[in-house]
């Protein structure tokens, strides 16, 4: 099998939604083994970024807040959206003071991510943020925060009982569980 071969052929798309942050397009098409239908596509006009911050105790810092979309709460790390246009890590530095004041003078990525890749065009960036200072948050009218400093072993106990759910937060905390384990982040 060609890994650049696509299979499927667009014979038309109509965009049905669009939005400041999202796009929704239907395309007609011919699936791979030449059937007729449609694909609906989500594409996304910020880039996802998460940040797991990790002081030098190996405490880490979760966000809690009531998501919407998933009509529940949700613990995860600092995260959210950068303009395609700007510096990913201006966004990540953006994004992990508005909603934690912390500031980090170490940033490691650790991971990119498509995320929910059958219907979204989504991708993600996640950065270890190291070397933290404490200034004041400032979260964004959209956004009720709860912020949890806790052991890393905390975190990572939350992801293995299904307490966090989020993808980003379980992505970057088993990475970081794994450099932990391999002695290459101490």
């Amino acid at each position: 099998m060609d890994e650049q071969h696509n299979p499927w052929t667009v014979l038309g798309a109509t965009e049905v939604y669009d939005n400041p942050w999202i796009k929704v397009t239907e395309y007609d098409v011919l699936n791979p083994s030449g059937g007729k239908g449609i694909y609906g596509k989500v594409h996304f006009k910020n880039l996802a970024i998460g940040i797991l911050p990790l002081d030098e105790d190996l405490n880490t810092y979760l966000v809690g807040q009531y998501r919407f979309t998933l009509d529940q709460y949700s613990w995860e790390i600092p995260e959210g959206g950068g303009p395609l246009v700007d510096d990913i890590l201006h966004s990540a530095r953006r994004e992990l003071k508005e909603e934690t004041g912390l500031v980090a003078e170490e940033w490691i990525p650790l991971q990119q991510l498509h995320l929910s890749n059958s219907v979204t065009d989504e991708h993600c960036h996640l950065f270890l943020a190291r070397r933290l200072r404490q200034e004041e948050a400032m979260p964004e009218e959209t956004e009720q925060l709860q912020v949890r400093k806790l052991p890393f072993a905390e975190a990572y106990r939350m992801v293995e009982e299904g307490v966090i759910t989020d993808a980003l937060a379980v992505a970057a905390i088993l990475k970081v569980k794994i450099l932990l384990l391999e002695g290459k982040i101490k």
